[in-house]
């Protein structure tokens, strides 16, 4: 699809989801029944992890905190599926929320304690529940990485960004920052063959582009995580884990590196002059272009722009920021919660 015709896409389904609407029905029966065959397929090509996400919940970055200040920790909670709760890997200090945490102490000089409340299966359906288990801990900042069960699982698209619309903007009206992980491309995953990889590419980025409108007209920011199932990872097998869908150690690494830079941002941890923004990857677009422009490009954030243009419609900052790499949160053992929030099996 070309970006004017994602863009479309993108705007309808959002629009549907800001007045109630339901998914496009647009698929043949007989097309569908073909598609449902090559899910079965893939399924059982993919297979299932066995266990639950480890445990990461705790404080992050006591060897970065000033040793003479008494600053209370930053709250980070991350909410979602089992990309979000680091299934795939053995050790929690491997699992993107880990890794994050230690990034996010290292620049901002705090201590930083990770909430994580994802489930492995979860839906935008379950944000609700999770928004109410993450504020009673008052996160300044919280990540959500949902939309590919939403894919799988066939839920409504519109219905599904409604979903993540309404999560965050419970979670900026308690004062939160937002930074949401758009559903990434499984059209790229190997086990899917065509004509399913085709409608699952379109499916997964036309998702991606209205989540974006969404989340960004309710005042979060969000990154496109194509890359995390994408062509960058393709080439590279060690990205994944044993079941070739949810990444490995280093595909979560990867991942967060494309993240913390926006995690950063969103917590006014840089000034404008020096946030890390590749040499001519910056535009400001109207929200539904650079929602499909984000979709089609990894690592890409969007975030609300002052302006407004014809008709009152919104516009949108769209950044290619630059990676760097992660401190080991390794070298400095959480604290461990009271809580743990890793409880759910079942899909990625």
């Amino acid at each position: 699809m070309t970006r004017e015709s994602r863009a479309r896409a993108a705007r309808r389904i959002a629009t549907a989801a800001a007045y109630g609407g339901g998914g496009l029905g647009l698929l043949g029966a007989g097309f569908v029944g073909l598609l449902v065959t090559e899910s079965r397929l893939a399924v059982r090509a993919v297979g299932l992890l066995e266990g639950d996400p480890p445990r990461a919940d705790g404080v992050y970055g006591a060897a970065f905190a000033d040793p003479a200040g008494e600053q209370e920790p930053l709250v980070l909670g991350f909410l979602g599926d089992s990309t979000a709760a680091g299934l795939g890997v053995r050790r929690g200090h491997e699992t993107p929320g880990a890794l994050l945490s230690a990034g996010l102490a290292s620049v901002a000089e705090r201590r930083v304690r990770l909430v994580n409340v994802a489930r492995s299966g979860g839906r935008s359906a379950d944000l609700a529940e999770q928004v109410t288990q993450v504020l009673p801990r008052r996160p300044e900042l919280a990540v959500i990485i949902v939309g590919a069960n939403d894919v799988t699982k066939r839920t409504p698209p519109a219905l599904a960004v409604r979903q993540l619309g309404d999560a965050v903007r419970a979670l900026r009206e308690a004062g939160c920052q937002v930074v949401v992980g758009t559903c990434p491309d499984l059209g790229t995953i190997k086990p899917v063959r065509p004509p399913l990889r085709w409608v699952a590419r379109r499916m997964s980025r036309e998702l991606a582009a209205a989540q974006t409108i969404a989340v960004v007209e309710q005042g979060g920011r969000t990154v496109s995580l194509g890359s995390l199932l994408g062509p960058e990872f393709a080439a590279r097998p060690e990205m994944f884990a044993a079941d070739r869908y949810h990444p490995s150690a280093q595909g979560y690494a990867t991942a967060a590196m494309a993240l913390l830079p926006s995690l950063c941002a969103a917590l006014d941890l840089w000034p404008d002059e020096r946030e890390p923004v590749a040499p001519g990857a910056e535009q400001v677009l109207p929200v539904a272009v650079a929602a499909a422009a984000a979709a089609g490009r990894s690592g890409t954030e969007v975030t609300a722009d002052e302006r407004i243009g014809d008709f009152g419609r919104r516009w949108a900052q769209v950044k290619l920021r630059l990676r760097f790499g992660l401190p080991d949160p390794a070298d400095s053992t959480p604290e461990p919660a009271s809580a743990n929030s890793h409880a759910g099996t079942g899909d990625g």
